[in-house]
């Protein structure tokens, strides 16, 4: 078994379920760290780096990507971005740390780059929403919790 390819290939879904594209991060984790045969602090690095960097460029696409919104191929549709943007303005870069949450997590860091959250506060509060979820099916698949 290549380790990269596994370190790699959680990286990538971990990457790919923090933008629009279908994946499973917390099953992939789950399902490594049940076979015990990596280290489960590595495999939650790796997971949460990758979910990180996803949500990162979300926030990038954010930036820019506002003007395309009326657009038929644009993957957010507009009432699910005023949602997010909504959310975003009543409750601040606080919401951030829902950007685990399937369905909100995604539209609230693209709108973060639309209103222009810097990216460092982003990635400090989007980091500590990603790597509380990693850690905690890790605790849950590992029976510390």
């Amino acid at each position: 078994m290549d380790i990269f390819a596994i370190y790699g290939g959680l990286f990538v879904v971990a990457f790919a379920a923090a933008t629009i594209l279908p994946s499973q991060s917390e099953a992939a984790l789950a399902g490594l760290l049940a076979t015990g045969s990596f280290s489960p602090a590595m495999l939650v690095v790796v997971a949460s780096i990758g979910n990180i960097l996803g949500s990162a460029v979300n926030w990038g696409l954010g930036r820019g990507i506002e003007r395309f919104g009326d657009k038929p191929w644009f993957p957010l549709r507009p009432a699910r971005l005023n949602r997010a943007a909504n959310w975003y303005r009543r409750y601040g870069r606080w919401s951030l740390l829902l950007s685990w949450m399937p369905i909100v997590g995604d539209p609230l860091t693209v709108v973060a780059g639309v209103l222009r959250e810097p990216l460092w506060s982003f990635v400090v509060i989007v980091a500590v929403a990603k790597v509380s979820r990693y850690l905690v099916v890790a605790g849950a698949v590992l029976g510390l919790m």
